[in-house]
């Protein structure tokens, strides 16, 4: 069997696939591979690993230095043109971790695994703890001094992970009510809406209120709304 160059395009490309999956251009997927390949590397050099153009070569790496995934230092080695120091470029730590990506797939296996529980208190303790760690995961981010204020940051989030949101005030109670124009987990939800469970229980653990779904795309509704509810008891517990 004959093997690619490890620096050729067409080795590189087969490798680029994991690295799209989280959103990154095919061709700056590969631009990636080619420095997890052979280290750090000038313009001149990416070029001809890729076989095009250097211009081409330099806005993908403006793209890609602009999401943190590749650094550049000066290379006292390279010429000097036109009164300027050439470059190298190298992953940085980000472009590192950028390969492999496979938490999709691990996290359809646990999910599974959490369904497998027979005994429902021990399967609901679960999906709370689900949800405490993930709001573990943002609680630094959410700052505001009131429930409306802390959804407002769970909402600036929620568009981070390019899940379209907005908040507003409920009918009559005024109170706040956040609404997600699309699932952040649809495959799992698919499978099992005791993530919606899990979901919850973060909000409510980052809002500091309880916190009540109250519309669901799983029942045929256009989106999920959350709604911050008054007072106290089962809606924290248990409560969809």
């Amino acid at each position: 069997m004959s093997m690619k160059a490890p620096h050729s395009p067409a080795a590189v490309e087969s490798t680029g696939a994991a690295s799209t999956a989280t959103g990154i251009r095919p061709a700056d997927a590969t631009l990636l591979d080619v420095l997890r390949v052979q280290g750090s590397l000038g313009v001149a050099d990416i070029a001809a690993a890729l076989g095009v153009t250097a211009t081409a070569v330099r806005q993908r790496l403006e793209r890609l230095m602009t999401a943190g995934l590749i650094d550049r230092t000066s290379d006292c080695r390279g010429a000097v043109r036109r009164g300027r120091p050439s470059h190298r470029y190298q992953l940085s730590d980000a472009g590192r971790r950028s390969a492999g990506d496979n938490f999709r797939d691990l996290a359809i296996a646990l999910w599974r695994e959490i369904r497998g529980i027979r005994e429902p208190q021990v399967r609901q303790g679960m999906l709370a703890r689900v949800g405490s760690t993930l709001a573990g995961l943002y609680r630094d981010r959410v700052g505001g001094e009131t429930p409306v204020g802390r959804l407002e940051d769970v909402a600036a989030l929620f568009r981070e992970r390019r899940i379209a949101c907005d908040v507003t005030a409920s009918t009559g109670a005024g109170l706040p009510v956040l609404t997600a124009y699309a699932c952040p987990y649809p495959e799992l939800a698919e499978q099992d809406r005791g993530i919606c469970v899990a979901e919850r229980s973060m909000l409510q653990e980052l809002v500091g209120a309880n916190v009540r779904l109250s519309e669901c795309r799983l029942d045929g509704a256009d989106c999920c709304r959350f709604s911050v509810v008054a007072g106290s008891g089962g809606e924290a517990n248990g409560g969809r």
